[in-house]
């Protein structure tokens, strides 16, 4: 899992949409529960930024240089599934920046 500590030379922004209540953003929010502290911890400048509203579907978006984003749809997805998504947008980042 190296690629957890890639994300601030990948990405500009991370940010994961959700909602508070809704059980499609369970997993969701599941997973920033269990791993914001430790991505915070290995990206201490990046921007990981959680935003909540009633009734949005889960989301992961990532910023790019030059205002390059790219997002996927959380909503069924396993909490090792939300983790595959966000490796592959750390890919994304890194094919950009090649």
């Amino acid at each position: 899992m190296a690629w957890r500590g890639n994300l601030s030379r990948n990405l500009k922004e991370l940010r994961i949409l959700l909602c508070q209540s809704s059980p499609s953003s369970a997993t969701t929010r599941t997973f920033v529960e269990k791993n914001y502290k430790d991505l915070k911890s290995l990206n201490p400048k990046l921007p990981i930024l959680i935003r909540e509203s009633s009734g949005i579907e889960p989301q992961l978006w990532a910023r790019y240089d030059l205002g390059v984003e790219r997002g996927v749809r959380l909503e069924g997805l396993t909490e090792k599934q939300i983790s595959k998504a966000l490796e592959d947008l750390v890919k994304v980042g890194e094919s950009l920046k090649a």
